[in-house]
């Protein structure tokens, strides 16, 4: 009798929580009209304003919730008076704040924290709070430049707003430094601080920055930025950058990768060594300026159509286009690039001729180069093997700088030099042999010499400096190559002939046709490999999947780039095709990934893909691990990538999806996650889930591919931590602030995926306005309870003119609205996800397992154990070794 008693009282005080709640709403709202008559009365409001009724959420420029709360209030460009007052920060629902291009005075106040667009540039704001970010964790949009705020710098509390995506404060007062965090913010992609007094270096987290848009000019000389822009180099998302009227140093960095890099200009600053080739051929350069710097080395050309200004100081060796510099300019340019193409040497270092005019540090005799004196000049860097290139040096001072490294062992091989002095450096290794008699060798001051050189990571190793007591061992270590070598062109020759005696590939085609379409099967024993970044351990025996380098080069024309199916940063994937015409994807890792990293993705996806075999996740069929190759072998999708027909369906000759297909395509995604999340035999998390990572077959049925980032859901905890991976946009907001995961950081993306089905556009866009740029923002903003905002954002190749489809893309535009929660804890599993999809979609059934007639095969087999069992059929006395990760050859 007593727990109905308990649940009246529980019933009871809900009820009185409800009712309290409701009571609480209108007094909220009430709240924000009296901060809006307090607004509205502090900047003086102008008639036109139309800021008269007693309602607010009905004045003009202002924007309410559905609870009556005030969401954003734009009031740009009036000619408004006044100052902002300090209740403002009591509008705790705001999301934009706009009030650009006034005569606003005074100190900005504080805003609410659930802000996401502040706009207040082009004002007479006299100071911003040093704490006026802090928590912000939702701010995208910050646009504060051309006021006149007393000096202050770029505050820590900046770092809060993990969302950033444009920061503008040119002409802002800011002094000091740039902050290291600004690097780390993994959604920034404009950084304007231009027309300010900051001063020091690039900070080295720029390297992994995706900033587009960078702009660091000094317009009247006040930025004071200086060190060198080795950085920009690893900035491979920039497609503006100006540092112009600061006083940088050194080379321009090479650019080779920047393929959106259109607008470069570093004029005014104090660059030295020759243009790279890497900026003259920028695919998208439009603009490029370079006057008034030290810049030697031919004139640079630049592509038909690139605006281009040198003008000015530089010190290029003639003044002729295309024309080349002379062999002794181009050596000791190749020497000094080393040693950070120091201010010092290039400010006189002009003409063609080193030996015609007073070059600092050079002395000449007979018009060639006879002693090279760079000491106490505070070089820095290493010395440059090239010095052997000038024969005719008989002394070659260095002493007295900061040099680091080895002595170049090409040294020894100058055939005139005299005298070497690197005295009071910090070089290190062994010191070579010269065999040169009577050589004159000063190297005291260097503690190291004499010790093997330190790695990078602190261990030893030689440097290739000619050390005595490494010679030994060089030559053990190559005549085990050359051994090694000479087997494996034996082990090469002997697999040839029988490939071709036994019509191998033939065999092999027919086998992987009818593997195609299947999950993968039991590994053969031995090689485990390890799911790392998790304190659980994945181990999947795969030794028996190993297929050998050579089939694969002969399936894939030797890798030839017309097989080439698509290319991203694992490296590049090849159409294998049979001699029976049937396809396999041969996945190739770039050799940059070779190390650890490249490693631990390769062993990663190996290691979940014979774990976990779904109908919706790409089928692993086989690997290569052969010297520096790491291949791995797929079913192939002939249809390719959604991205493909998602976005880019016109420039392809494809039709558009139409709403059911894009329904089973979520439904097939949503089922390949979920079985991961939790039905497989160990839970695991994806990571970069993008519509490039959905592949569909010839029935348009999608499977989820690319495991190189999955990591083990953690066992008993919440989370748990890993280094940031993913694409921006897909990746959820807790990940890219902490870089913990958790299986919901999938359900996110997964949500983003289903807003680019109903949308049709991509996640980032900036041919859309800035405000517009970000996919989730932009449907959360237009998205309201009725159908006409839902009509605005749906794909216009999709036909949602009767009622039931328009009903199935609310479900689906709900369901996004949930799984893109800004808290994990609020997106629903994937389980849920499916259990909502499933009533929208025909019911589909897989085919029925079988297996191969004529050879017997279960077609759940690895493609290795299948070919064995092929061989046993045919009764082949020719066999092939799986039995280890590398490949040997054997026949009986």
């Amino acid at each position: 009798m007593e727990k109905p008693q308990i649940g009246f009282g529980v019933s009871f005080v809900i009820y009185h929580l409800i009712l309290l709640l409701s009571l609480a709403i209108p007094v909220l709202s009430q709240n924000d009209a009296a901060v809006m008559n307090i607004l509205k009365k502090a900047i003086n409001a102008p008639p036109n304003l139309g800021w008269t009724d007693t309602d607010v959420c009905k004045w003009q420029r202002v924007d309410c919730n559905s609870g009556k709360r005030v969401i954003s209030v734009q009031i740009g460009n009036l000619n408004l008076q006044g100052m902002l007052p300090k209740e403002l920060e009591n509008l705790s629902e705001l999301q934009k704040f706009d009030c650009p291009q006034n005569g606003l005075t005074g100190p900005i106040p504080y805003l609410s924290k659930t802000l996401q667009r502040l706009v207040i540039r082009d004002n007479k704001f006299s100071s911003i709070p040093n704490d006026f970010f802090k928590g912000m964790t939702m701010l995208q949009e910050v646009r504060i430049g051309n006021n006149p705020f007393s000096p202050w710098s770029i505050p820590d509390s900046l770092g809060d707003c993990v969302e950033l995506q444009i920061f503008v404060a040119t002409n802002a007062s800011l002094v000091g430094t740039i902050p290291d965090f600004l690097g780390s913010m993994p959604g920034l992609v404009s950084l304007l601080l231009n027309s300010n007094s900051l001063e020091g270096g690039l900070p080295a987290s720029f390297a992994k920055s995706k900033v587009e848009q960078l702009l660091l000019n000094s317009q009247n000389g006040n930025n004071k930025l200086n060190g060198t822009l080795r950085v920009l180099q690893n900035m491979t998302s920039l497609k503006q950058v100006w540092v112009h009227g600061n006083s940088f140093t050194g080379p321009i960095p090479d650019l080779s990768d920047h393929d959106q890099l259109s607008d470069v200009s570093l004029r005014d600053n104090q660059l030295a060594c020759a243009v790279p080739s890497s900026l003259m051929a920028l695919p998208s350069l439009q603009v490029v300026n370079l006057t008034n710097n030290f810049l030697q080395g031919p004139v640079p050309t630049f592509k038909s159509g690139v605006i281009v200004d040198m003008s000015g100081i530089n010190r290029f060796c003639t003044n002729i286009p295309k024309q080349p510099c002379s062999p002794l300019v181009n050596a000791l340019l190749s020497v000094i690039e080393p040693l950070g193409c120091p201010l010092k040497l290039a400010e006189n270092w002009k003409g063609n001729d080193p030996c015609n005019g007073s070059w600092t540090g050079i002395v000449c005799s007979g018009g060639n180069i006879s002693i090279i004196n760079f000491q106490n000049i505070g070089l820095s860097g290493t010395i440059s093997p090239n010095f052997a290139s000038l024969t005719s040096v008989t002394e070659l001072f260095l002493a007295n700088n900061s040099l680091t490294g080895p002595i170049p062992n090409e040294l020894t091989t100058m055939p005139n030099l005299k005298k070497l002095d690197v005295s009071n450096n910090n070089l290190g290794g062994y010191v070579p042999t010269f065999r040169q008699s009577g050589i004159e060798l000063k190297t005291e001051g260097n503690p190291d010499l004499g010790k093997p050189l330190k790695s990078p990571s602190g261990s030893d190793f030689d440097g290739g400096n000619g050390g005595r007591e490494n010679n030994n061992l060089i030559a053990i270590i190559a005549s085990i190559v050359v051994g090694l070598v000479i087997l494996f062109t034996i082990a090469t020759i002997v697999f040839l002939r029988f490939v071709k005696k036994g019509n191998y590939s033939g065999k092999l085609g027919g086998l992987i046709g009818k593997l195609k379409h299947r999950h993968g099967g039991e590994s053969g024993k031995g090689m485990k490999i390890n799911v790392s970044g998790s304190s659980a351990t994945g181990q999947a025996d795969v030794q028996g999947m190993v297929i050998p380098i050579q089939v694969l080069r002969e399936v894939t024309n030797n890798f030839n780039s017309d097989n080439i199916l698509g290319k991203g940063g694992f490296g590049t994937v090849y159409k294998g095709e049979m001699q029976n015409e049937t396809n396999i994807a041969v996945k190739r890792m770039e050799s940059g990934l070779l190390m650890e990293k490249g490693l631990s993705e390769f062993r990663a996806e190996i290691a979940v893909l014979t774990q976990a075999r779904h109908k919706h996740l790409v089928a692993l069929l086989g690997y290569c691990l052969d010297g520096n190759e790491k291949i791995l072998v797929y079913e192939y999708l002939p249809q390719g990538e959604l991205s493909k027909h998602l976005f880019s369906w016109k420039e392809n000759g494809l039709k558009p999806l139409d709403w059911t297909r894009r329904l089973n395509i979520a439904l097939d995604v949503a089922r390949g996650v979920e079985y991961l999340h939790t039905l497989a035999q160990q839970s695991f998390i994806h990571r970069d889930l993008k519509p490039s990572n959905i592949l569909l077959g010839d029935d348009m049925r999608a499977k989820v591919s690319d495991f190189g980032l999955v990591r083990l859901a953690p066992e008993g905890r919440n989370s748990v931590e890993t280094r940031l991976a993913g694409t921006f946009g897909y990746l959820a907001p807790e990940y890219a602030a902490t870089g913990r995961v958790t299986t919901k950081v999938d359900v996110y993306s997964f949500g983003v995926i289903l807003m680019e089905l109903i949308t049709g556009r991509r996640v980032l866009d900036d041919s859309l306005p800035e405000e517009d740029f970000h996919l989730v923002t932009w449907f959360r903003r237009r998205m309201q309870n009725n159908d006409e905002s839902l009509r605005k954002v749906i794909d216009a190749s999709i036909d949602a003119d009767d009622e039931e489809t328009m009903s199935s893309i609310w479900t689906v535009s709900a369901l996004a609205g949930h799984c893109c929660a800004n808290e994990p804890h609020q997106r629903p599993d994937m389980g849920h996800v499916v259990n909502v999809l499933s009533p929208l979609v025909q019911a589909w059934k897989p085919q029925e397992r079988g297996e191969d007639v004529k050879y017997g095969i279960d077609l759940d087999m690895s493609l290795p154990q299948a070919l064995r069992k092929w061989q046993s059929l045919e009764g082949k006395s020719s066999t092939i070794d799986y039995g280890s990760g590398s490949q040997s050859f054997v026949t009986k």
